[in-house]
């Protein structure tokens, strides 16, 4: 009876002891499972606090992002306001672009300083890609924008450098100028031996030499291709009969002969060359956000020889060395170049 009774307490021992491991082992796995469920609950409020934290930083940088281009947008077209003027939305269909080549030295009038020496105007139909030249004489006799002075339109830019010309060339011609470009006689004649020179034909014997104003001119008549310092000469000689008007008729044969040229496949390889000077040695108005349009007008090009327009007009009676504009003759080819019923109409951008 005694070991039956021994045995009988050992088991009851034995299956308590075994209860309470049991409940023990139950215990530590529900703990265990309470610490994994907080340890997830943190990881999952530290995850959503990041996700959280990410997408306020990337809202308010994007905010941040978009206030600065704003800001960014807002000065670009207050610059180009003061530097073009206003630009009439009837001209959307094309991209107007003032040319000025400048001269430094002491001219004719005893004027010290930069002048234009050539001012042309290239403007490119945007849906057809067709491009004219439009020359307008540097000896032109103008009323000063704002104001009440006279004088010939070259001497402007020392008085107001590129944005004065551009708002003078506006009211000249009654056409919107959207972009300027501006280059001394160096980054000309750079531009030139970056293309490979220009294919023409000399129609005389050009010689002329100017010590005073530091001008030697001497180019064989023929077909040549002139390199960048005897286009130079070309452009600037002007000891004929013709005087201005052949300087000018010369500007227009050059300027059609400059374009066949960049029309070549073989220009392409030169294209971050010319690239390079031109954001070295031209002052222009087009910015960043004017890359991409005028890249796409550029791109479509077309292979028709552009039209070249020299404005109509005759030297003065009492003085040969200015000048004077045909008003009405003006203002006829403006029209035809600019027709009223297209720039009315709504063209679609290149």
């Amino acid at each position: 009876m005694g070991k039956k009774g021994n045995d009988k307490g050992g088991k009851i021992n034995v299956t308590q002891q075994n209860i309470k491991y049991k409940r023990k082992l139950l215990a530590q796995r529900r703990r265990r499972a309470r610490l994994r469920l907080l340890v997830l609950l943190v990881m999952s409020a530290t995850i959503l606090m990041g996700v959280l934290f990410a997408g306020y930083a990337l809202v308010s940088l994007g905010s941040k992002i978009h206030q600065e281009y704003q800001a960014m947008y807002a000065g670009y077209t207050q610059r180009q306001q003061a530097r073009r003027g206003a630009v009439d939305p009837r001209f959307d269909g094309y991209t107007n672009v003032l040319i000025l080549g400048i001269d430094e030295g002491v001219d004719e009038d005893g004027g010290e300083g930069k002048r234009a020496d050539g001012i042309v105007v290239a403007s490119f139909e945007n849906s057809t890609g067709k491009l004219r030249f439009i020359h307008i004489p540097e000896d032109t006799w103008v009323n000063v924008a704002g104001s009440q002075q006279q004088m010939k339109i070259k001497n402007l830019y020392a008085m107001g450098g590129a944005p004065l010309m551009t708002r003078q060339v506006n009211a000249l011609l009654g056409v919107s100028i959207h972009q300027y470009m501006v280059l001394d006689m160096r980054a000309f004649s750079e531009l030139i031996d970056a293309i490979g020179g220009v294919d023409i034909y000399v129609e005389a014997d050009m010689n002329y030499d100017d010590a005073e104003g530091g001008i030697s001119i001497h180019l064989p008549r023929g077909y040549q291709n002139l390199d960048g310092n005897q286009a130079v000469q070309y452009l600037r000689y002007r000891s004929d009969d013709l005087d201005d008007l052949g300087r000018m008729q010369r500007q227009q044969r050059f300027c059609k002969a400059v374009y066949q040229n960049l029309l070549q496949f073989r220009t392409l390889t030169k294209l971050p060359a010319i690239a390079e000077i031109i954001k070295q040695r031209v002052e222009t108005s087009a910015e960043i956000f004017d890359s991409m349009y005028l890249a796409n007008v550029l791109r479509h090009l077309s292979s028709v020889p552009p039209e070249s327009i020299i404005l109509p007009g005759a030297p003065a009676a009492d003085d040969a060395s200015i000048w004077v504009l045909d008003d009405a003759a003006t203002v006829q080819r403006m029209q035809e170049l600019f027709p009223p019923e297209d720039i009315n109409e709504e063209k679609p951008s290149p």
